[in-house]
């Protein structure tokens, strides 16, 4: 592999959204750390309204930039370049990431050796450098009941009452997990292709959980390789839009185990999440009162109004 890897072409998928600089930011250290790999990179912009992205993308070559006249969400957005991608690899990636090496060559050989159908990711990291979540394991029942009782924050490191609690793990070799955060995805792109992309019935969130079960269950493998690592700033298209940010998580879990659970199951997690969201709202609304922190309250006021929204199920077979 290592011989003929300037041979390799890359497409790079960027959905981007109000974030300008970021994006800069992202396509200079993508290029910087990576001259020996071929890249095609579609950037597809959903309908931004404070700039205009072909001021940053023209300043890089082999971009392919789409604007959208209507913001229809980040797996449709997704899907748009995936049909169009040519290289033999798929790259996913948030416009919030920052490269600080050169992290792909090492994810193509892992790729490479672990038998091509697999979907592989480096460590995740905050813009402090600090550790970020970034595998856990499929929603269930139980995993539910565990974050949304705050068993995961009594016991972080215990794999029983935690999903999340692979990121804790040693970072000694590369190991198998259930679900990668979307902000960086490396894959075959015929694989992608395979799935026929993203789910676009996730508007913004869990469109990525929903890829990796379905990747799964189609026989794939999702590998995290803690050797390698990226900063993702995280959060920088939602930053001034909160509640879009709240009402999204939530919708987004909700549609998750609308496709994937059924009978009981689907009821029982259905109603853990909507406890969450009560328990949730009521930590956040008295800690704001009690320390007048205006930031803390309005948390506890979006929890609330998340109560009154539940999405319709396009899930259901007719």
């Amino acid at each position: 592999m290592a011989a003929s890897i300037k041979e390799v072409k890359v497409s790079c998928i960027i959905v981007n959204y109000n974030c300008f600089e970021l994006l800069d930011i992202c396509l200079d250290t993508l290029k910087k750390f990576h001259t020996e790999l071929n890249f095609e990179i579609i950037v597809v912009d959903n309908a931004s309204t404070i700039g205009d992205p072909k001021l940053i993308t023209d300043r890089y070559e082999n971009v392919i930039l789409i604007k959208n006249e209507s913001n229809k969400g980040f797996a449709y957005a997704n899907n748009q370049a995936i049909n169009i991608a040519s290289g033999d690899y798929t790259l996913i990636l948030n416009n919030d990431i920052e490269f600080r090496s050169n992290v792909l060559i090492p994810l193509i050989e892992l790729l490479e050796k672990c038998g091509g159908k697999c979907f592989v990711a480096p460590k995740l990291l905050n813009s402090n450098g600090s550790r970020q979540e970034s595998i856990v394991e499929f929603p269930s029942l139980w995993n539910g009941i565990t974050e949304n009782l705050f068993l995961y924050k009594l016991f972080p490191k215990m794999k029983l009452f935690n999903k999340y609690y692979q990121n804790y793990i040693d970072d000694t070799k590369p190991f198998e997990t259930d679900v990668l955060k979307g902000a960086l995805i490396l894959c075959k792109t015929d694989d992608l292709n395979e799935l026929n992309g993203f789910d676009s019935r996730f508007f913004f969130y869990s469109e990525e959980t929903d890829l990796c079960f379905r990747f799964k269950k189609n026989g794939g493998k999702i590998w995290f390789y803690p050797h390698e690592s990226v900063i993702h700033h995280g959060g920088a298209a939602t930053k001034s839009i909160p509640w879009f940010n709240y009402k999204n998580q939530s919708i987004g879990k909700i549609k998750y185990y609308q496709k994937h659970f059924k009978g009981l199951s689907f009821s029982a997690a259905i109603i853990v999440h909507y406890i969450g969201l009560f328990l949730r709202g009521i930590i956040f609304s008295f800690t704001g009162i009690l320390s007048l922190n205006k930031n803390i309250l309005m948390k506890g006021y979006y929890f609330f109004k998340q109560m009154f929204f539940y999405p319709k199920n396009e899930f259901k077979k007719i």
